[in-house]
């Protein structure tokens, strides 16, 4: 996207249109294309619909110029626009494309774990690779309306462009959009649009269509569809890119209601439906398609207002029913009354997962939107995965990674735990899969997934997929921060004991212990994908530890079926003799053992070769001392309670000076321990990097939908970082420290029945609790603050030390 100008604290604006959006190879109608107006808040390009949108896409009496398309250089624009501007709510997602489906980025209408199966080919297979993979797939778009007046079709790369703007509010869980359009011919209209994905109701999504003629009566016909089987563009040559299905869907009935169809593989059902109100307007179906069409004359001033609502259904018996059902409660609400509805449930968001900030309103607009985003993501999730992608893009697949566990669910855990426990139900869900996995990999307990959406193994790369057992740590991690912040008893016999077990018996496995009775655990991936197979990473030593301790306190205290006595005390030992990797010699806990022995990579590495795993082979990134993510910084954030105040400072500068930040998921990790060790400048500066990742300008990395692990970060690097909150072994407690250029941090989450609002300033912590007593620590001590009541604390000093050496700091902005 352009460049950001002055933010708005709850919108991302986007007004006229970038210079990159002018076509490739205009047609000769139109050459006085729109001006170029650059978005001042949340700036960037207007994204499109279907690729070949336009009148192919509606049909052929859809007539208009041919304006061309958007130049090549313009792709990477679009997308990033088209995943800013989705909306989802966990269940179905809809990209930010266009109205009128062109010009186009990626189209993309997703519903929740709607998969397609593909084959995985290799040169040379080995026992355990996965056989084939999962990848999600789009569902029948009903985003396209498209426009003609007087026979010419509305298209922003033709005519004139008036006024151009699209806005995303975060309070009312709306795009809009609202553009004034000059035919070539010099018929001038306005439209107005405003899209919603209900939160109250799961499966509907409505948009509401405007259009009004300006200054003399126009003929207009309105084309609204409801699409299956888009064309798709090519995917980058990009590991994390999707792979591209062609017209996935095999059609098995249609009415002017309701389409129904089946995945060609995989042989899920499903069902799209779509109701219009409004003016008089013809229905049409086939195989693929349902169209409505509005043709009539518009008077100047007098607006012709189109209601459209839509509903999905899949993977149930029944989808049509399910899903006319569905969109006749849309219908019965109206587009007025699900608006109303949508509000009320993010004020109830808003009220206790806000972040406030003052003094830099571009990272206030930024933790905002990811946490939009992260809700956009899990509000309506269960029963299926949060994907790393959520539903804003096709990227990876689809697939849901550890970073839903490790960043995403640790947010969603303090700020909306509704979404939490049915995220984890679905691990459970899949645990049979794991089970069935881990005994292919001749393993006891469970082993859960690298890549997945369905629960099988989907990655095909053994280093770092399947040896990256850490993720069986992470789960169970996850399930315990959620019962200790919520008290969810329920949830713990029913589903989170059994991951536990499960997940502990795959440690106990797989751990092995040396001549003098330590423990280790050999040939595992840890979060640095820039070394691999490796010894004792120490990050899934800590967790596992963690996995083990927890699933015995957990199994001796309920009872679980199958543990005996014998097998809870095994868990013990291992965990308490896991081998911690560390240096004598360098001062600093070890990556893994003999990572400080490796060569050093030379850092003289120019900016055009970052990533480096796109530039150098893996062999010259394994053996050498490169990281590209936080790893021990990661395990520091999270297992603080293994590591001195000292061995977190030596450490952090140690890992600082070799990692490169070739991931989305390390700057909120690195904000965390800046912070803690007192480099404050350096940590804001991480903090403003995953705040913005998304909606900084040359965001291509975002094209295939938003980075939901670093929307999660920056409330990470915010709260846990400046607000110092930590929950080792299931205790709450809080550090504050700010940096110079922060006058004030305020922030709010739930533990247990207790809601807390802690607000930093220079001079004080101030924390005030509703609903029940909450005990915690403040700097080291214990704090009971009763309900009702508001405590005013000393800040600790905090020495502002400088950063130290980095191959790849971060921007500083001024």
């Amino acid at each position: 996207m352009s460049d950001l100008g002055p933010a708005e604290p709850w919108t991302i604006t986007e007004t006229g249109l970038p210079d990159k959006l002018r076509p490739a190879t205009p047609g000769p109608d139109a050459a006085g294309g729109g001006p170029t107006g650059g978005g001042p808040t949340g700036g960037g390009p207007t994204g499109g619909g279907p690729t070949g949108g336009g009148p192919d896409a509606n049909g052929p009496d859809a007539n208009g110029p041919d304006a061309g398309g958007p130049s090549e250089g313009s792709t990477s624009v679009l997308r990033q626009a088209e995943s800013v501007f989705a909306l989802a709510n966990g269940h179905i997602g809809l990209r930010g494309n266009l109205d009128e489906g062109s010009p186009c980025g990626m189209p993309g209408t997703y519903l929740n774990s709607l998969l397609e199966e593909r084959d995985l080919p290799y040169p040379e297979a080995g026992y355990g690779f996965p056989e084939r993979t999962q990848t999600i797939v789009d569902a029948p778009n009903g985003k396209l309306i498209s426009l003609t007046v007087d026979d010419e079709r509305f298209d922003i790369l033709a005519g004139t462009v008036r006024h151009h703007r699209r806005r995303l509010d975060l309070r009312a869980g709306t795009l809009s959009r609202d553009v004034e359009w000059v035919s070539p011919a010099g018929a001038a209209v306005r439209i107005r649009s405003v899209r919603v994905v209900s939160f109250p109701l799961p499966s509907v999504a409505a948009i509401r269509y405007e259009v009004e003629a300006l200054d003399r009566p126009v003929r207009i016909r309105i084309d609204s569809d409801l699409l299956a089987n888009e064309e798709q563009p090519d995917q980058r040559d990009d590991p994390r890119a999707s792979a591209v299905l062609d017209a996935p869907l095999e059609p098995l009935s249609h009415t002017p209601d309701a389409l129904l169809h089946r995945t060609r593989r995989s042989g899920i059902e499903v069902a799209s439906a779509v109701a219009h109100v409004g003016p008089p307007f013809t229905t049409s179906s086939e195989p693929d398609r349902i169209r409505a069409l509005v043709s009539t004359t518009l008077e100047p001033g007098v607006p012709l207002r189109l209601d459209k609502f839509l509903a999905y259904a899949w993977g149930v018996a029944e989808p049509v029913d399910n899903a006319l059902a569905a969109r006749d409660e849309a219908v019965r609400l109206g587009f007025d009354g699900l608006l109303e509805r949508q509000r009320e449930y993010l004020d109830d968001f808003w009220a206790t997962a806000d972040v406030e900030l003052d003094g830099d309103p571009e990272v206030q607009q930024g933790v905002r939107f990811g946490l939009f985003h992260v809700l956009q993501a899990g509000a309506q999730a269960g029963p299926h995965p949060i994907a790393a992608k959520g539903l804003t893009g096709n990227g990876y697949d689809g697939h849901v990674l550890w970073d839903t566990e490790t960043f995403v669910l640790p947010v969603l855990t303090y700020t909306h735990p509704a979404c939490v426990g049915p995220a984890l139900r679905w691990r459970h869900a899949t645990l049979d899969a794991a089970r069935r996995r881990a005994r292919e990999l001749r393993l006891a307990g469970a082993a859960y997934p690298w890549r997945t959406i369905g629960g099988p193994e989907c990655s095909g790369y053994w280093p770092a997929g399947t040896a990256a057992l850490h993720v069986n740590a992470d789960i169970a991690v996850a399930v315990l921060r959620y019962v200790a912040a919520t008290g969810d008893e329920d949830f713990l016999r029913e589903a989170g004991l059994e991951i536990l077990v499960e997940t502990a018996r795959l440690w106990n496995w797989i751990t092995h212990a040396d001549d003098e009775g330590v423990v280790h655990i050999d040939g595992v991936t840890g979060p640095d994908e820039y070394t691999a197979l490796v010894d004792d990473n120490l990050f899934t030593n800590l967790m596992a530890q963690s996995n083990l301790l927890g699933a015995a306190d957990a199994a001796e205290r309920l009872g679980a079926p199958g543990v005996t006595a014998d097998e809870i005390g095994a868990w013990r030992s291992a965990a308490r003799r896991l081998f911690i990797p560390y240096a004598a010699k360098r001062d600093v806990h070890e990556q893994h053992s003999g990572f400080t022995r490796l060569e050093e990579w030379d850092f003289a590495t120019g900016d055009e070769d970052y990533p480096l795993m796109l530039h150098y082979p893996y062999l010259d990134l394994y053996r050498r001392q490169v990281v590209k993510q936080a790893d021990v910084v990661l395990a520091m954030m999270l297992r603080g309670d293994a590591f001195s105040a000292e061995e977190k400072r030596r450490n952090f500068a140690y890992y600082e000076a070799r990692t490169v930040r070739d991931s989305s998921l390390s700057a909120p990790a690195q904000a965390v321990l800046a912070a803690e060790t007192d480099h404050l400048e350096l940590a804001y500066d991480y903090a403003a990097e995953a705040a913005l990742l998304d909606l900084r300008s040359g965001g291509e990395a975002s094209g295939d939908g938003l980075h939901i692990a670093a929307c999660a970060g920056a409330w990470i690097a915010l709260v846990q970082g400046f607000g110092g909150l930590r929950d080792h072994d299931g205790h709450l407690s809080f550090a504050p420290r700010l940096p110079e250029r922060l006058p004030r941090l305020r922030f709010s989450l739930r533990w247990r029945e207790s809601r807390l609002r802690v607000t930093v300033e220079h001079t004080r912590v101030t924390y005030a609790v509703s609903g029940a007593d909450l005990t915690f620590h403040h700097h080291g001590s214990p704090l009971t603050v009763a309900a009702g009541e508001t405590r005013v604390m000393p800040p600790a000093p905090a020495e502002n030390r400088p950063a130290p050496p980095s191959p790849r700091p971060p921007q500083r902005r001024t």
